[in-house]
């Protein structure tokens, strides 16, 4: 800690932890100032190449970038080493989470979201391309999620139905008609921090997790509103109010198309990594996700319901006995892999044994063609499933909630201000509740 801070006294320490099975070993010291700090240690190579590229990030984030932005970023404090492993101090930012299923409509959480995310979005390219950090135009990222789309059929797990959809959507030529703009390559729920208003509601203070800023399809930063159901609608309008760019007809459908390639990144995950178990956890949630499908196509026009919000729905009737608790270094603080993998207690010795063997190659690849395919598929980028524990929760809270749909984005009318300022007392209330139980 003082190697990263030379001359700073520490008065006291204590564990950082969202209660997930996180990456880093993680830590708050106290200073003798006041002020408070976060310490993340990197476990491996993959989780101190994170560290790396936040640490870039938030250097990238001048002051005169900063003022634009109307949250508070984790002001970077130093890097050293801890052990092995390589450790980034930030500021410590004040601040309570939500899940993405408890975000409720309307005024406050939603709405503040919304506009944060196109606040990033607003930053000017040279913020990214200054610091030397990864820039994709539209066609390169629609170049990346065709091979990604190509990789994961070729692992021959992936459901007819959704690789035909998925190709579908990255050869419909409107729907990559997009401006690239600063994202933070995946927001999730749990990035945002926020501070309850009495009248107002939550509103974000500070955005965590910029290690992947970059400049590509803003798209990438609304895809967790899958797990959102209730508050993706007025998410979504209150980005486009507070954008000021060319309207982007595309975006929900791209975003949605998204949220689902994350299970056919996770395929891809486990088939180069030669697990077993991660390949059949993965076509398992694929099955789920095509037999889940209201419509066989992502196009603009498609109606809410009919993409990934529904499907996702359908997630929940994967059985929880077919797969297996895994351990990857895909785990983050907010990923918990026994929401979505519970080993089943007859079979764990047996998914153990298996979880160190090789799937087995797709007919007509010789030995040396498959590894070669394997080590070209470790090159692809793969992000941490939170959003899929996510989706679990909203799938369910849009199952057993039939006043969950989606509701329009427009404002309510005059005689509903009652029952409005109603719900949103119970949000605040409920949010209150959720800000005590996670204090620690």
């Amino acid at each position: 800690m003082t190697a990263a801070l030379p001359g700073a006294e520490v008065t006291g320490a204590r564990s950082l932890s969202a209660g997930g099975d996180g990456r880093f070993d993680s830590g708050i010291a106290s200073l003798a100032d006041g002020r408070e700090l976060a310490i993340r240690v990197a476990d491996d190579d993959e989780t101190a190449r994170e560290l790396a590229a936040e640490a870039i990030a938030l250097r990238a984030l001048t002051d005169g970038a900063r003022a634009m932005l109307p949250f508070a970023a984790p002001a970077y404090i130093g890097e050293t080493r801890i052990g092995d492993g390589r450790a980034l101090v930030t500021e410590l930012l004040p601040g309570f989470q939500i899940e993405a299923a408890m975000v409720p409509p309307g005024r406050g959480a939603a709405e503040s979201m919304g506009a944060s995310i196109a606040a990033v979005h607003g930053l000017p390219t040279s913020v990214v391309r200054s610091a030397g950090l990864a820039t994709r135009s539209a066609e390169e990222s629609r170049a990346e999620i065709e091979r990604l789309v190509d990789t994961a059929a070729a692992t021959g797990r992936v459901p007819a139905r959704l690789t035909v959809r998925w190709r579908d959507a990255v050869a419909d030529d409107d729907l990559w008609q997009f401006e690239s703009t600063v994202t933070l390559g995946g927001v999730q729920a749990t990035s945002f921090l926020f501070e309850d208003d009495p009248d107002d509601g939550p509103a974000v203070i500070g955005l965590l997790g910029w290690h992947g800023l970059s400049v590509g399809d803003p798209a990438l930063d609304l895809s967790w509103l899958s797990a959102a159901p209730d508050a993706a609608d007025d998410v979504h309008a209150a980005y486009a109010r507070a954008i000021e760019r060319a309207p982007d007809s595309g975006l929900e459908v791209r975003a949605r198309l998204l949220a689902e390639l994350e299970f056919a990144r996770w395929l891809v995950h486990g088939d180069s990594m030669r697990r077993p178990d991660i390949v059949d956890d993965a076509a398992a949630l694929l099955v789920a996700l095509a037999e889940g499908l209201n419509s066989d196509d992502l196009h603009i026009d498609e109606p809410r319901g009919t993409g990934v919000d529904s499907a996702l729905d359908a997630l929940d009737r994967v059985p929880r006995d077919t797969a297996s608790e895994v351990d990857t270094s895909m785990h983050t603080d907010a990923y918990n892999p026994e929401e979505l993998w519970a080993r089943d207690a007859e079979t764990s010795d047996e998914e153990t044994t298996r979880a160190g063997d090789a799937p087995t190659p797709l007919p007509g690849f010789a030995a040396d063609a498959e590894d070669a395919r394997r080590a070209e598929m470790l090159n692809i980028e793969t992000e941490d499933l939170s959003g899929v524990t996510n989706a679990f929760a909203g799938s369910r809270d849009v199952r057993d909630d039939p006043s969950s749909s989606h509701r329009p984005a427009a404002a309510a009318p005059e005689d509903d201000e009652d029952d409005t300022d109603e719900a949103q007392r119970a949000a605040r209330a409920a949010l209150q509740r959720w800000k005590s139980s996670s204090s620690e």
